[in-house]
Protein backbone atom coordinates (compact mmCIF):
# COMPACT_ATOMS: atom_id res chain seq x y z
CA UNK A 1 0.00 0.00 0.00
CA UNK A 2 2.73 2.42 0.98
CA UNK A 3 4.80 1.52 -2.08
CA UNK A 4 1.83 2.06 -4.43
CA UNK A 5 1.20 5.54 -2.99
CA UNK A 6 4.85 6.44 -3.48
CA UNK A 7 4.78 5.22 -7.09
CA UNK A 8 1.49 7.01 -7.80
CA UNK A 9 2.85 10.27 -6.36
CA UNK A 10 6.05 9.96 -8.39
CA UNK A 11 4.14 9.26 -11.62
CA UNK A 12 1.87 12.22 -11.00
CA UNK A 13 4.85 14.55 -10.37
CA UNK A 14 6.54 13.39 -13.61
CA UNK A 15 3.34 13.89 -15.62
CA UNK A 16 2.79 17.41 -14.25
CA UNK A 17 6.44 18.30 -14.92
CA UNK A 18 6.21 17.02 -18.50
CA UNK A 19 3.08 19.08 -19.16
CA UNK A 20 4.50 22.24 -17.56
CA UNK A 21 7.84 22.11 -19.41
CA UNK A 22 6.52 22.87 -22.93
CA UNK A 23 4.30 25.64 -21.62
CA UNK A 24 7.20 27.29 -19.82
CA UNK A 25 9.52 27.12 -22.84
CA UNK A 26 6.86 28.44 -25.23
CA UNK A 27 6.55 31.80 -23.48
CA UNK A 28 10.02 33.17 -22.67
CA UNK A 29 8.90 36.80 -22.55
CA UNK A 30 5.69 38.79 -22.29
CA UNK A 31 3.07 37.83 -24.88
CA UNK A 32 2.74 40.01 -27.98
CA UNK A 33 0.08 42.66 -27.53
CA UNK A 34 0.49 43.09 -23.77
CA UNK A 35 1.21 46.48 -22.27
CA UNK A 36 4.98 46.89 -21.97
CA UNK A 37 6.04 49.20 -19.11
CA UNK A 38 9.53 50.72 -19.05
CA UNK A 39 10.99 50.87 -16.50
CA UNK A 40 8.89 48.26 -14.73
CA UNK A 41 10.23 49.27 -11.29
CA UNK A 42 10.30 52.98 -10.43
CA UNK A 43 10.49 55.38 -7.52
CA UNK A 44 7.80 58.01 -6.82
CA UNK A 45 8.15 61.02 -9.15
CA UNK A 46 9.68 59.00 -12.02
CA UNK A 47 8.51 59.10 -15.65
CA UNK A 48 7.17 55.86 -17.16
CA UNK A 49 6.85 54.91 -20.84
CA UNK A 50 4.27 52.32 -21.93
CA UNK A 51 3.77 50.76 -25.36
CA UNK A 52 1.75 48.00 -26.96
CA UNK A 53 1.24 46.40 -30.36
CA UNK A 54 -2.31 45.28 -29.47
CA UNK A 55 -3.93 48.34 -31.08
CA UNK A 56 -2.48 47.59 -34.52
CA UNK A 57 -0.62 49.89 -36.91
CA UNK A 58 -1.81 53.48 -36.58
CA UNK A 59 -3.99 52.66 -33.58
CA UNK A 60 -4.42 54.87 -30.54
CA UNK A 61 -5.31 54.07 -26.96
CA UNK A 62 -6.30 55.66 -23.70
CA UNK A 63 -4.17 54.61 -20.75
CA UNK A 64 -5.31 54.53 -17.16
CA UNK A 65 -2.73 54.85 -14.37
CA UNK A 66 -5.29 55.84 -11.73
CA UNK A 67 -4.27 52.89 -9.57
CA UNK A 68 -0.93 54.59 -8.87
CA UNK A 69 -2.51 58.05 -8.80
CA UNK A 70 -1.32 59.31 -12.20
CA UNK A 71 -4.75 59.41 -13.91
CA UNK A 72 -5.39 58.95 -17.63
CA UNK A 73 -2.88 59.41 -20.47
CA UNK A 74 -2.88 59.01 -24.26
CA UNK A 75 -1.04 56.41 -26.31
CA UNK A 76 -0.33 57.45 -29.89
CA UNK A 77 1.23 55.60 -32.84
CA UNK A 78 4.97 56.00 -33.13
CA UNK A 79 5.40 58.20 -30.06
CA UNK A 80 8.38 56.81 -28.13
CA UNK A 81 7.89 53.57 -30.04
CA UNK A 82 10.63 51.17 -31.01
CA UNK A 83 8.74 49.96 -34.08
CA UNK A 84 6.17 51.48 -36.40
CA UNK A 85 3.42 49.11 -35.16
CA UNK A 86 3.64 50.13 -31.51
CA UNK A 87 1.34 52.58 -29.80
CA UNK A 88 3.09 54.39 -26.94
CA UNK A 89 2.58 57.00 -24.26
CA UNK A 90 4.05 58.45 -21.09
CA UNK A 91 2.95 59.38 -17.59
CA UNK A 92 4.67 60.35 -14.36
CA UNK A 93 4.30 58.47 -11.09
CA UNK A 94 3.19 61.01 -8.46
CA UNK A 95 5.72 61.83 -5.71
CA UNK A 96 3.08 60.77 -3.16
CA UNK A 97 2.79 57.21 -4.57
CA UNK A 98 3.15 54.44 -1.99
CA UNK A 99 5.38 51.37 -2.58
CA UNK A 100 3.55 48.45 -4.16
CA UNK A 101 2.53 46.83 -7.45
CA UNK A 102 -0.05 48.64 -9.56
CA UNK A 103 -1.95 47.54 -12.68
CA UNK A 104 -1.71 49.96 -15.59
CA UNK A 105 -4.44 49.51 -18.24
CA UNK A 106 -4.81 50.74 -21.84
CA UNK A 107 -7.94 50.52 -24.02
CA UNK A 108 -7.48 50.64 -27.79
CA UNK A 109 -9.44 53.07 -29.95
CA UNK A 110 -8.98 54.74 -33.31
CA UNK A 111 -8.09 53.22 -36.66
CA UNK A 112 -5.90 50.33 -35.59
CA UNK A 113 -8.18 47.76 -37.21
CA UNK A 114 -11.58 46.29 -36.46
CA UNK A 115 -10.23 43.61 -34.10
CA UNK A 116 -8.22 46.10 -32.09
CA UNK A 117 -11.00 48.58 -31.26
CA UNK A 118 -12.01 48.41 -27.59
CA UNK A 119 -9.30 45.83 -26.87
CA UNK A 120 -7.90 46.20 -23.36
CA UNK A 121 -4.32 45.36 -22.33
CA UNK A 122 -2.65 45.63 -18.95
CA UNK A 123 0.76 45.49 -17.31
CA UNK A 124 2.19 45.75 -13.80
CA UNK A 125 4.20 48.68 -12.46
CA UNK A 126 6.17 48.25 -9.25
CA UNK A 127 6.81 51.36 -7.13
CA UNK A 128 9.66 51.13 -4.61
CA UNK A 129 11.11 53.58 -2.15
CA UNK A 130 14.55 53.42 -3.76
CA UNK A 131 15.42 51.81 -7.05
CA UNK A 132 18.56 49.72 -7.38
CA UNK A 133 19.89 52.03 -10.10
CA UNK A 134 19.18 55.21 -8.16
CA UNK A 135 20.67 53.80 -4.94
CA UNK A 136 24.13 53.71 -6.53
CA UNK A 137 23.84 57.33 -7.69
CA UNK A 138 22.78 58.84 -4.35
CA UNK A 139 25.53 60.25 -2.11
CA UNK A 140 25.93 58.37 1.14
CA UNK A 141 24.62 60.35 4.10
CA UNK A 142 26.03 59.78 7.56
CA UNK A 143 24.06 60.41 10.73
CA UNK A 144 24.93 63.42 12.84
CA UNK A 145 23.55 64.98 15.98
CA UNK A 146 22.04 63.38 19.05
CA UNK A 147 20.09 60.15 18.95
CA UNK A 148 16.50 60.80 19.99
CA UNK A 149 15.55 57.56 21.68
CA UNK A 150 12.95 58.92 24.05
CA UNK A 151 15.00 57.89 27.06
CA UNK A 152 15.78 60.92 29.22
CA UNK A 153 19.04 61.78 30.88
CA UNK A 154 21.28 64.65 31.86
CA UNK A 155 23.64 64.19 28.92
CA UNK A 156 21.96 66.59 26.56
CA UNK A 157 23.15 69.67 24.74
CA UNK A 158 21.95 71.95 27.60
CA UNK A 159 24.81 72.64 30.10
CA UNK A 160 22.40 73.87 32.81
CA UNK A 161 20.55 70.54 32.81
CA UNK A 162 23.85 68.67 32.86
CA UNK A 163 25.09 70.68 35.87
CA UNK A 164 21.77 70.15 37.73
CA UNK A 165 21.95 66.40 37.13
CA UNK A 166 25.54 66.17 38.37
CA UNK A 167 24.67 68.24 41.49
CA UNK A 168 21.69 65.99 42.30
CA UNK A 169 23.89 62.90 42.02
CA UNK A 170 26.56 64.47 44.26
CA UNK A 171 23.98 65.34 46.97
CA UNK A 172 22.56 61.80 46.86
CA UNK A 173 26.04 60.25 47.12
CA UNK A 174 27.03 62.52 50.04
CA UNK A 175 23.77 61.78 51.91
CA UNK A 176 24.15 58.05 51.42
CA UNK A 177 27.75 58.12 52.61
CA UNK A 178 26.78 60.13 55.73
CA UNK A 179 23.98 57.66 56.60
CA UNK A 180 26.25 54.63 56.17
CA UNK A 181 28.96 56.29 58.30
CA UNK A 182 26.49 56.99 61.16
CA UNK A 183 25.23 53.41 61.05
CA UNK A 184 28.80 52.02 61.18
CA UNK A 185 29.59 54.16 64.30
CA UNK A 186 26.55 52.80 66.07
CA UNK A 187 24.60 56.06 66.22
CA UNK A 188 20.87 55.72 66.05
CA UNK A 189 19.21 57.26 63.05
Amino acid sequence: MRKSRLLTGTALAVAVGALALPAASAAPGPPAGDLQIQPATVTPGSPVTVHTTACGPGGTATGDASAVGAGRFTLAPGAHAESGEATAGRFEVPPSAQPGTYEIVAKCSGSGGSGAKDKQVAGDLMVTITSTAAAGELPQRHPRGHVKTGVGGALGPDPVQTAAGVAALAVAAAGGTWLLHRRARGDRI
